[in-house]
């Protein structure tokens, strides 16, 4: 502790009924208290109050005498209950009992009528009393993660609250009073069990965040469209299985989170939603995107991922601002030329779809730096691919690739490139000019020769040609100094490469299912020697 807490908790067990301090303030957070002394009702003086982060269990009856406390901040605690004679604390406007383990409040908190913030999250509250509605002057009240299973008609008196956090509870319904809060503007009510959304909600025309996730709603009321001030809504894991048209009603929106629900149209009415910037579609069962998602031009990320999606529209071309785009876990078999427009994106996630082919416009996303093209069907990678300039990352792993483009040694920038699971049986030489590359996967091809421009990648830490047809690798192997890990297994090697002696970094050989170890037994020990040998 520091001096001036045990300076402190001197005084106070000092005093005697007839003695007193003149504070102000005292801080006594974090100071190892595992008891409260009766003495701290003397310090009738205190307008603040911490006694946060300690070990209380309870709190002395005395603590009612502090009558001229403003703010007491007892969170972090581990209070099983209060005392009746909280309710003293009449001056009180800030009171934050979070991180406790209270399971019932007194009814005398509804004494504290100055409140206009009460925090209450954290503890293990499975009612709230009716005395509740009494602190007409709170704005803030926080409830959440509790196991609160109701709500008390009185909270509907609360008309001065802006935020009202109720997530991770357990309720199944919310009293139609929470439509009289009229000046809320935060309602959290993610992590219940509801299932209904009260028409009522409707009343609360200055809410700008509405989170509602997690719940098992499977409608949204048309009265939603009367929230015109939302700039927030989060609708995710639900049930949901459409969305009403009143949505269009909802223009200030920047971000709609609406994943993970049973939706299987998205109606043309999101196009008049134009100052969004995040939407949420993904974790759906939706076949088809409306063209009049084209509107949304503020976008800066869309997710589409894991729908039943077969196109995406030419429209798509027009979210220019875009700078994520994720369609992966679909059923695509072509993107659009469109694609070529969104010249922002640095994101764009394709994989686990079934496409073929890529446009060659897919080469105008010059500040992409992540393209993940892996679990497709792809045969050939368009030229275009070269014009990436700012690409650090690329993924075409499990495709049916037979050769890869000369001009994939225009992306400098690359640090990762996985090729693994295709048909390539050579590697243009140019791969030789991807000097950042520090994890290449040549796993699972046909390869049977590797490129002695190899050798250039001098800053590659992982190099994995496993399950392919080489007889050998070059010599320039031995320039690959930087490499922890080398995986040769399952080829056709005959003699172990003696430039693998220079890498002096390898932490891991895999040399396994080559002939060299099949017809040498002493040549195992010797390749698992040499690789231990140079870990040290």
């Amino acid at each position: 502790m520091h001096e001036g807490v045990h300076e402190a908790l001197h005084r106070i067990a000092a005093i005697g009924a007839a003695a007193r301090l003149d504070l102000g303030g005292l801080d006594l957070t974090d100071s190892d208290l595992r008891t409260l002394r009766p003495e701290i009702g003397h310090l009738t003086t205190l307008t603040e109050l911490d006694l946060s982060s300690n070990q209380l269990t309870v709190l002395p009856e005395a603590i009612g005498n502090l009558t001229a406390l403003t703010e007491l901040d007892l969170s972090s605690n581990q209070l099983t209950v209060l005392p009746e004679a909280i309710g003293n604390l009449t001056a009180l406007t800030e009171l934050d009992l979070s991180s406790n383990q209270l399971t019932v409040l007194p009814e005398a908190i509804g004494n504290l009528t100055a409140l206009s913030w009460l925090g209450l999250a954290g503890n293990q509250l499975t009612t709230v009393p009716e005395a509740i509605g009494n602190l007409t002057a709170l704005t803030e009240l926080w409830l959440n993660a509790n196991r609160l299973t109701v709500l008390p008609e009185a909270i509907g008196n609360l008309t001065a609250l802006t935020d009202l956090w109720l997530n991770g509870n357990r309720l199944t319904a919310v009293p139609e009073a929470i439509g009289n809060l009229t000046a809320l503007t935060s309602l959290n009510l993610c992590n219940n069990q509801l299932t209904v959304i009260p028409e009522a909600i409707a009343n609360l025309i200055a809410l700008t965040e509405l989170r509602l996730n997690n719940n098992g709603f499977t409608s949204v009321p048309e009265a939603i469209g009367n929230l015109t001030a939302l700039t927030q809504l989060d609708l995710s894991s639900n049930q949901l299985t459409g969305i009403p048209n009143a949505i269009r009603n909802l223009t200030a929106l920047t971000e709609l989170d609406l994943c993970s629900n049973q939706l299987t149209a998205i109606p043309e009415t999101i196009g008049s939603l134009t100052a969004l910037s995040w939407l949420g579609l993904a974790g759906n069962q939706l076949t088809t995107v409306p063209e009049a998602i084209g509107n949304l031009t503020a976008l800066t990320e869309l997710d589409l991922c894991s729908n039943q999606l077969t196109a995406i529209p030419e429209a798509i071309g027009n979210l220019t601002a875009l700078t994520e785009l994720r369609m992966s876990g679909n059923q695509l078999t072509t993107v659009p030329e469109g694609i070529g427009n969104l010249t922002a994106l640095n994101w764009l996630g394709l994989f686990d779809n079934r496409l073929t082919a890529l446009p060659e416009a897919i080469g105008n996303l010059t500040a992409l730096n992540w393209l993940g093209l892996f679990d497709n069907q792809l045969t050939t990678v368009p030229e275009g691919i070269g014009r990436l300039p700012a690409l650090s990352m690329l993924w075409l792993n499990n495709n049916q690739l037979t050769t890869v483009p000369d001009t994939i040694g225009n992306l400098t920038a690359l640090t990762t490139l996985g090729l693994a699971g295709n048909r390539l049986t050579v590697l243009p030489d140019t791969i030789g000019n991807l000097t950042a590359l520090t994890t290449l996967w040549l796993n699972v091809n046909q390869l049977t020769v590797v490129p002695d421009t190899i050798g250039n990648l001098t800053a590659l830490t992982t190099l994995g040609l496993s399950n392919n047809r080489l007889t050998a690798v070059p010599d320039t192997i031995g320039n690959l100094t930087a490499l922890t890990t080398l995986d040769l297994s399952n080829n056709q090697l005959n003699a172990v490469p003696k430039a693998i002696g220079n890498l002096t970094s390898l932490a891991e050989l895999e040399l396994c299912g080559n002939p060299i170890l099949e017809r040498q037994p002493d040549t195992r020990t010797t390749a698992t020697r040499y690789s231990n040998d140079r870990t040290d």
